[in-house]
């Protein structure tokens, strides 16, 4: 198929877009780098008067590290971030970008767009929530912030209101004693995720605090504290941490995936490998953020 008939305009100031926004009365649809939205129109799914394209308002295309955040604009593409050495400063950020679709999308695929279109199964909503990102959303009454794990309201449903423009996101650089981990399993590669997760600990004071954030298990990004059964698995005995962690993460698991079974899998299915992903990169994470630490105290 082919998309419905549309207009297009391609402003080169943020203004004018939020004004062309406004004026399309909730019939427009920004556009940056399309490879969401492009085949939602080719099977006519979406049917917007109007498409909005911001590549030419250049303040959208920075990418800055300005104290403890990583700046993104609108209009930075995924690649972009992947192979500058400012997204090494977000290490998680750094796990999750090879497994976002395939080289080719992500060098046309913006970080923002994948956040505004908020599909369950993507791997960027799931890191802005584990992290507690902030989004930068713009109107005709100004910008916003929101937190990320505020954001997604469910399968493709956000926060934005039809007159707003998802502007930036800002995500926390790893400090000292930091670890992360991501892992996802699919059909095929660059496949959205059967069951995927991401995973943050820091060492406080010798405690850890971590965090989880589940996706493809659910029709938003599911966030779960996870510092106690961590405690909990590294005083226990047994066998490795990561074996320790499963017993100890079932019940969280459990409540976690809440999405119906489908052709590709069934809910259990999805729960059992939602829990060995999630015990094997919590350990991945704190044997990283231990080693951070050790490496500073020496």
């Amino acid at each position: 198929m082919k998309a419905a008939p549309f207009a297009y305009v391609r402003p080169s100031r943020l203004s004018d877009a939020i004004a062309e926004l406004a004026e399309t009365r909730g019939g427009g649809k920004v556009i940056a780098g399309g490879q969401s939205l492009t085949p939602v129109l080719a099977m006519r799914l979406a049917r917007p008067d109007t498409l909005i394209d911001i590549n030419s308002i250049e303040e959208l295309g920075a990418l800055t590290r300005s104290g403890p955040a990583l700046h993104i604009g609108a209009t930075v593409t995924q690649r972009r971030v992947e192979r500058d050495p400012l997204g090494a400063s977000v290490p998680l950020l750094r796990l999750a970008l090879p497994w976002v679709g395939h080289r080719e999308l992500r060098s046309r695929g913006t970080v923002c767009g994948s956040l505004a279109h908020a599909d369950p199964a993507a791997e960027l909503p799931a890191v802005a929530c584990c992290l507690d990102a902030e989004l930068t959303l713009t109107g005709p009454n100004g910008h916003r912030r929101v937190s990320a794990r505020e954001f997604f309201h469910g399968a493709m449903t956000t926060a934005l209101t039809p007159d707003e423009i998802l502007t930036s996101v800002r995500l926390p650089v790893a400090a000292e004693g930091e670890g992360s981990g991501f892992a996802e399993i699919a059909r095929r590669h660059g496949d959205f995720a059967l069951a995927g997760v991401a995973v943050r600990v820091r060492l406080r004071a010798g405690r850890p605090e971590a965090t989880m954030t589940a996706f493809g298990v659910s029709d938003r990004p599911v966030t779960r504290d996870l510092s106690e059964p961590l405690a909990a698995a590294l005083t226990g005995g047994g066998d490795g941490l990561a074996d320790r962690l499963r017993e100890r993460l079932a019940a969280v698991v459990e409540e976690t995936v809440d999405t119906d079974g489908d052709i590709h899998a069934s809910r259990d299915y999805r729960r059992r490998l939602l829990l060995a992903l999630t015990g094997r990169e919590l350990s991945k994470a704190y044997e990283r953020a231990r080693d951070g630490a050790e490496e500073v105290a020496t």
